[in-house]
């Protein structure tokens, strides 16, 4: 009879997440604004928590928390929208020459040096295609402002779904541990304490990426964007944060910077091996700034996720259920790690 219970649970739960999958596939077109809004909840869930041990009501927490978050995005959108649009116009007004130089002066020394045959490799057209393309649409500006108003309706759904994400967030919020009890709730009782033991588990592998991964990540791009702006890098400010975009993948947004910052100090500097050896000490520096201090502080001893696992989540949550997909891929992925974890301490004990 137990046997028998457990295998229809076990079914029961395996029918759960198939419909949820089919569900997220079929609502994938409505979901992004929801999804944004409870990744924003999520983020800011702890901050109201300990807003409410100092004697303030959820509603006052959330507002207060709601209203920081609106105005480090506001500042920050403030101040790197400009910057990176003239980062933008710099690379746009130096990339013709620099796939002159790959083509001109790199390829024919990878092929002496290395033996390496690049006589396939064309890029004449495509520098003279980038150059057409780019002097015709005058700016990065003039080209998103182009593509997003082609279509009204298409402008209208974007407005819309970008007024959608912070009201979801707000309601989230506020109703946070509601929410979260309510569906605890939809389970039958015995399942409760695993359940409640499962989400414990979940909470820490998905906020040491969400959580302390993004305060990483954030910290990493702004260091090797100050590091290479102050070394006289022309596109430092838009490698920087790239960098510390990819660095969600460990040793991703060092090995893409320091490769991208190099070449772009070779291109920018005839004489070029100060430049590069600066490059060099700013990557290294921050390398030793994220394991030292920015990882043991944000992201501490919790469960990560393999970077291979990352990697595939992601891209498997994009191909299956396009940018809500990558929303998900994160959480889902880390469920899944703890999931797999106890299915193979039951199996095996």
């Amino acid at each position: 009879m137990n046997d028998a219970l457990r295998g229809y649970r076990l079914g029961l739960g395996l029918a759960l997440v198939v419909l949820t999958g089919l569900l997220v596939y079929w609502l994938q077109p409505i979901l992004t604004p929801f999804l944004a809004g409870a990744l924003l909840a999520y983020l800011g869930d702890p901050l109201a928590r300990r807003l409410e041990r100092l004697g303030l009501n959820r509603t006052l927490s959330t507002s207060v928390v709601f209203l920081a978050l609106t105005l480090i995005l506001l500042l920050a959108m403030l101040m790197l929208v400009p910057l990176i649009g003239r980062q933008l116009e710099t690379l746009r007004g130096q990339l013709p020459a620099m796939l002159g130089w790959l083509q001109g002066s790199a390829l024919p020394w990878l092929e002496q040096t290395m033996g390496i045959d690049a006589g396939a490799i064309e890029l004449g057209a495509l520098r003279e295609a980038v150059t057409a393309d780019w002097q015709s649409t005058g700016n990065v500006a003039a080209i998103v402002l182009e593509r997003v108003t082609r279509s009204g309706l298409a402008l209208a759904g974007a407005i819309a779904t970008l007024a959608l994400i912070p009201v979801v967030a707000f309601y989230l919020l506020r109703d946070w541990e509601r929410v979260l009890a309510g569906m605890l709730n939809l389970v039958p009782t015995g399942w409760q304490p695993t359940l409640r033991h499962l989400a414990m588990e979940c909470d820490e592998v998905v906020g040491a990426f969400l959580r302390g991964q993004l305060l990483v990540m954030i910290a990493l791009g702004l260091f090797y964007a100050l590091g290479l702006w102050l070394i006289g890098l022309d596109l430092g400010v838009l490698i920087g944060l790239l960098s510390g975009l990819a660095a969600v993948v460990p040793y991703l947004g060092f090995i893409v910077g320091i490769i991208a910052a190099s070449a772009a100090a070779i291109f920018q500097h005839p004489e070029w091996l100060i430049p590069v050896l600066l490059v060099w000490v700013v990557y290294g520096a921050g390398q030793m700034l994220e394991s030292v201090v920015f990882t043991p502080l944000f992201v501490g001893d919790r469960i990560g996720l393999h970077p291979v696992a990352v990697i595939f989540a992601v891209l498997a949550g994009g191909q299956l259920f396009g940018f809500a997909g990558v929303l998900l891929a994160l959480p889902v992925a880390a469920v899944v790690v703890v999931l797999l974890r106890h299915a193979h301490a039951f199996v095996t004990g």
